[in-house]
C-alpha cells in the first residue's frame, strides 16, 4: 500500500534542513564526517550531497506544528525542531550498534562504515549539539532543553529495557508496551509539545499535545514492530523479517509467545535455537507469529492508541488547520505499509 506523505512533513524538512546542516558543521572534522553521512548530508567519503537529508522529518514537522499551535510562525520552531531531530538520530546511531543492524535508509549503517567507536562518538555529539542549540536561545530555550532532556532519559531507559528483554524468556506484553512508551513515544510526545514550550505558549496546550504525541508515538512503535516482521525492504530500508532474524522481543513476538497457543510454543522453540535463522526459518517464524494472533492483537492496539491520540487532539484549542495537520501526520505514521 502506498501512503502519501503529508505536505507539512516535506516543508519541515526544507525548513529545518539548513539548521541541522549548520549545526553539524560545528562538530570536529572526524565526528562531523560520521554524523553528516548518517544524516544523509554527505556520502561515506565526506562529499556533500546537495539537498541531502535522511529520514522522513516527522519529529521536526510535529515540533513546527507545535509552535504554530501556540499561535507562532513555523519559523520560530526551527531550533527545537532541529534539536529533536538530532536527538532522534543520536538514538539511531546507538540503536544500530546495539541491534547489529547493517543497513538503514537503504545504505550501510554508520558503524559498519566508520567503526563502532566513531559511530558512538557521533551519536554523543548530536545529543550535546541538540542541547546547545536550545540553551543558546532565550527566554524559553532552557525549558525546552529540560523537556528534551526528560525525553532522552526515558528513551535511554526504554533502550535499556529493550536490551534486558533479550536475556529474558518471561517478558510480558505490558512490559513491552512500557518499554515502547519510553523508547519511542517519549520523544514523540516531546516533539509535539516542545514548540509550545519554546515559544512560551500555555502549559495546558503543551500537556494536551504531549498526550497526543505519547499515544501517537506508541501507535507508531506498534506499527514499526509489525513492519520489522512483515514490512517490505523498500518501505523499511532493512531486509524482510529483520527483527525476527535478530530475535528481538518486539510486541508482536511477545504477544505470540504469551498466547498459550501451539503456534506460540513452536515459535518459542524456534527462537531458542542458537543457530542463525535460515530464510525458511524466518518465513516459518513469521507464519507462527501471525498464527498465534500476534499481528491481529498488535494491529488492534495500534488502532486504539491512534484513536486516543486523536481524542487528545480534538480536545485541544488550536487553529483548525494545525489540528488537521497533526491528525494527518498521526494517520500517516501509523498507516500499514506491507
Amino acid at each position: 500500500m502506498t501512503v502519501t506523505m503529508p505536505a507539512g512533513v516535506q516543508s519541515a524538512r526544507d525548513l529545518t534542513g539548513p539548521a541541522i546542516a549548520d549545526a553539524v558543521a560545528r562538530l570536529s572534522p572526524a565526528v562531523r564526517t560520521v554524523a553528516a553521512y548518517h544524516l544523509g548530508l554527505a556520502d561515506a567519503a565526506g562529499r556533500p550531497i546537495p539537498g541531502g537529508a535522511g529520514g522522513k522529518a516527522l519529529r521536526p514537522a510535529l515540533a513546527l506544528l507545535s509552535a504554530r499551535a501556540a499561535g507562532a510562525a513555523a519559523e520560530r520552531g526551527v531550533v527545537p525542531a532541529a534539536a529533536v531531530e538530532l536527538v532522534h538520530n543520536f538514538s539511531l546511531l546507538h540503536d544500530d550498534i546495539m541491534d547489529g543492524d547493517t543497513e538503514r535508509r537503504h545504505q550501510p549503517t554508520a558503524w559498519t562504515v566508520y567503526g563502532v567507536g566513531s559511530a558512538i562518538l557521533a551519536g554523543d555529539a548530536l545529543l550535546a549539539l541538540a542541547q546547545d542549540m536550545l540553551l543558546e536561545t532565550q527566554p524559553y530555550g532552557v525549558w525546552a532543553a529540560r523537556c528534551l532532556s526528560a525525553a532522552v532519559q526515558r528513551l535511554i531507559a526504554g533502550q535499556g529495557s529493550d536490551l534486558a528483554f533479550e536475556r529474558r524468556d518471561d517478558v510480558a506484553v505490558e512490559e513491552c508496551l512500557a518499554m515502547a512508551g519510553d523508547k519511542t513515544a517519549a520523544l514523540m510526545a516531546c516533539a509535539c509539545s516542545i514548540g509550545v514550550i519554546y515559544v512560551g505558549g500555555p502549559a495546558s496546550l503543551a500537556m494536551s499535545l504531549s498526550g497526543f504525541g505519547a499515544h501517537a508515538g506508541l501507535s507508531f512503535q506498534l506499527v514499526d514492530d509489525m513492519l520489522g516482521i512483515w514490512g517490505a525492504p523498500e518501505v523499511t530500508g532493512k531486509p524482510v523479517g529483520s527483527d525476527l532474524r535478530a530475535r528481538k522481543k518486539s510486541v508482536p513476538v511477545v504477544a505470540a509467545l504469551t498466547s498459550g497457543t501451539a503456534a506460540g510454543r513452536e515459535l518459542a522453540s524456534l527462537l531458542a535455537s542458537p543457530e542463525p535463522f535460515t530464510e525458511d526459518e524466518v518465513s516459518r517464524a513469521t507464519e507462527l507469529v501471525e498464527a498465534a494472533g500476534g499481528k491481529e492483537q498488535i494491529e488492534a492496539m495500534a488502532d486504539k492508541e491512534l484513536a486516543s491520540a486523536l481524542s487528545c487532539l480534538s480536545s485541544s484549542e488550536m487553529p483548525e488547520d494545525v489540528q488537521a495537520e497533526f491528525a494527518a501526520i498521526a494517520e500517516f505514521i501509523t498507516a500499514r505499509q506491507w
